[in-house]
C-alpha cells in the first residue's frame, strides 16, 4: 500500500510537470523544480566567474561581440533582479529569458543564433487550442482501437478526448516551431510566474530548432512507437539540459529565480495513457546520456539529425551502431462479411505501437484497480521506479516487452453491424520473447474473465473489454484477432479460423490459462 501511494504520487506529481512540446497529441512543458539532484557533466563556458547583480558597478564587462554563455547583456552566472512572487514584469522576463540563454548555451554547448521572444496566454486560450472536437471520426475511431488493443482505453473512452484534457490541465507552456517562441500557460496571465525547468527545456527546443529546424517532417513520426523515438532524443536533449541546470541550482553553482509553489491539473487521469507519453521525457535523456559518453555533443547532434526509428532504441539507450531496424512484417488484408480497414489513417490504415506501448499494456494490467488499472498480477508494477542511471527516471523494461522486434495494429471497422476490431501482428526477436508476449497477453485476458472457446480463441463475456479474442503464435510471430465476437473474428482473419491448419496454437496454450 504504501509503495502504491508513493507511485501514484509521483505518478501525478509528474504528470503536472510534463515536459516539451513534442509529445504525443500536443504540447507541453515542466512546471516545477528539481527534486532531487544529479552529477553535473563537465561543460564549456567562456562566462566569467564573477557572480554579481546587473546593476551593479562590480558586473563583468560585457563582451565585444557575441560568445557562449552571455546573451543580451547577461552572464550565465551573473545575478538578475526578478521576483516573482508577485508575478512578472515584461522587464523582469526579459532579463530571466536572457539569463535562462546564457545557461543553456553553457549546458548545451552551443551558441543561440537569435533571441527567442516568450508570450503568456491563459489557460482557457490553451485548453480551446488543444481541443479534440475537431478530430475527424474516423481518426478519433481507428485511434480508439489502437489504444483499445493494449486495454488502455476502452470503446468506452474517447483516447484523443482524454489526452486532451491531459494536456490541457497539467502544462505550463510550450515551444512552438511554427511560431519560434515559447508560450507560457498561465491561471493568472496578469501575474505570470515561471519555474526554472518551464522556461529551460523549452529554451532547449528553441536551440534544437534553430540549428536542426523541428517542423520538419522527421520529427513527426506516422506511428505511435516512431513518434515517441522520435520524441526520445528531442525530448531528451531538453530534459537532459534541464536536468543538468536544476542541479546548478541545487547545488548552488548558479543562483536561480524562485518560482511560487502552484497546483496541479483536475479531472480523470489515466496513468496508462501517461505512462506511455512520458517516456521520452524519463528514458530520454539517459538515452542522450550514453550518446554523450560515447561520442559527445557531436554524436548527440548526429542523432537529432537522424532521429531513432523506435522506442526499443531510447529504452535501452542504444548508439547507432548498435541499433538494430525493426522487423519488416508482411501483412494481407484478407477479412470478409464487410470488415474494412481505416486506409486513410495511420500508414495505410495501421499503427505500430511499438515496446513502450506493450510495456504500458502490462504495467497498467498490473497497477492496482483501485488506482485506475486492471490489478492483475502480470509484471511488477512497483519497478517502473527502479531505474538507475544517473539521467534514467522509469524503467520501462520488462520480459514480456524487450523481446519486441516489431509491429503492426490494423483498426478494422464494419458499416453492416457498426462494430469495429483490429488485428494486430507483432514480431519478436526469438520465439521465447514470442512466448513470453504470448503467455502475459493470456494471462492478461485471464484476468479480465476470458472464458476459452476453442485452441485459440477465447471470449470476454462483460465489461469495458468485453470482446472476442484469438492469440496465434507461429515462430517469432503472434497475432491477436479482435471482434465482438467470434464469428467477427473468423470474418476478420479467416485463415486463423478454427479447424484452419494456420490456426494452431502452442501446445501449452490451454495450460497458461488453466
Amino acid at each position: 500500500m504504501i509503495a502504491m501511494k508513493r507511485l501514484a504520487t509521483v505518478l501525478v506529481v509528474l504528470a503536472v510537470v510534463l515536459a516539451g512540446c513534442n509529445a504525443p497529441a500536443g504540447p507541453g512543458t515542466t512546471t516545477g523544480d528539481a527534486t532531487e539532484a544529479t552529477t553535473v557533466p563537465e561543460t564549456t563556458s567562456t562566462a566569467p566567474t564573477t557572480t554579481a547583480t546587473n546593476d551593479s558597478d562590480d558586473a563583468p564587462a560585457d563582451p565585444s561581440e557575441d560568445v557562449l554563455g552571455w546573451e543580451d547583456g547577461v552572464w550565465a552566472n551573473e545575478s538578475i533582479d526578478v521576483d516573482q512572487s508577485d508575478g512578472l514584469t515584461d522587464e523582469e522576463i526579459d532579463a530571466f529569458v536572457s539569463r535562462a540563454m546564457a545557461r543553456v548555451e553553457v549546458i548545451r554547448n552551443k551558441e543561440f543564433t537569435e533571441r527567442v521572444p516568450v508570450d503568456v496566454i491563459p489557460r482557457s486560450e490553451y485548453a480551446n487550442q488543444s481541443s479534440s472536437s475537431g478530430t475527424p471520426k474516423a481518426q478519433s475511431d481507428w485511434n480508439n482501437q489502437v489504444w483499445e488493443a493494449l486495454f488502455i482505453s476502452s470503446e468506452e473512452k474517447n483516447v484523443t478526448d482524454q489526452i486532451s484534457q491531459f494536456y490541457s490541465s497539467g502544462v505550463g507552456g510550450y515551444y512552438s516551431p511554427s511560431e519560434d517562441a515559447i508560450v507560457i500557460i498561465s491561471d493568472n496571465p496578469d501575474t505570470p510566474v515561471i519555474s526554472n525547468a518551464t522556461l529551460v527545456h523549452e529554451l532547449q527546443h528553441a536551440l534544437q530548432d534553430q540549428y536542426f529546424d523541428l517542423t520538419q517532417a522527421k520529427y513527426r513520426a506516422p506511428t505511435q512507437d516512431g513518434n515517441l523515438a522520435g520524441d526520445g532524443v528531442i525530448e531528451g536533449d531538453a530534459n537532459y539540459v534541464e536536468y543538468v541546470y536544476e542541479d546548478y541550482c541545487i547545488n548552488g553553482t548558479w543562483d536561480c529565480v524562485a518560482t511560487p509553489s502552484s497546483g496541479g491539473g483536475g479531472g480523470e487521469f489515466n496513468f496508462g495513457i501517461y505512462v506511455t507519453i512520458f517516456n521520452p521525457y524519463a528514458d530520454g535523456p539517459n538515452y542522450i546520456d550514453r550518446l554523450k559518453q560515447a561520442g559527445g555533443w557531436e554524436l548527440v547532434d548526429e542523432v537529432v539529425r537522424n532521429p531513432p526509428a523506435s522506442t526499443e532504441t531510447v529504452i535501452h539507450a542504444r548508439t547507432p551502431d548498435e541499433v538494430e531496424p525493426p522487423a519488416t512484417i508482411d501483412y494481407e488484408d484478407t477479412a470478409t462479411d464487410g470488415w474494412e480497414t481505416f486506409p486513410g489513417q495511420g500508414v495505410d490504415g495501421y499503427d505500430t505501437v511499438g515496446e513502450v506501448s506493450i510495456y504500458s499494456m502490462f504495467w497498467y494490467a498490473s497497477y492496482p484497480e483501485r488506482a485506475g488499472g486492471l490489478g492483475q498480477d502480470i509484471v511488477d508494477w512497483r519497478a517502473l521506479l527502479s531505474a538507475e542511471g544517473e539521467f534514467d527516471r522509469y524503467n520501462y523494461s520488462a520480459p514480456p516487452s524487450d523481446g519486441w522486434a516489431g509491429d503492426r495494429v490494423y483498426p478494422y471497422t464494419s458499416a453492416d453491424s457498426d462494430e469495429d476490431g483490429y488485428v494486430w501482428v507483432t514480431e519478436w526477436d526469438t520465439e521465447r520473447d514470442a512466448e513470453q508476449f504470448r503467455t502475459a497477453y493470456l494471462e492478461l485476458l485471464n484476468g479480465l474473465g476470458a472464458e476459452q472457446v476453442d485452441t485459440n480463441t477465447w471470449t470476454v463475456s462483460e465489461g469495458a473489454y468485453a470482446d472476442s479474442f484469438r492469440v496465434v503464435m507461429d515462430g517469432t510471430r503472434v497475432v491477436v484477432v479482435n471482434g465482438p465476437d467470434v464469428d467477427a473474428v473468423d470474418a476478420l482473419k479467416p485463415e486463423y479460423a478454427s479447424g484452419s491448419t494456420n490456426a494452431t496454437a502452442p501446445t501449452n496454450a490451454v495450460a497458461v490459462l488453466a
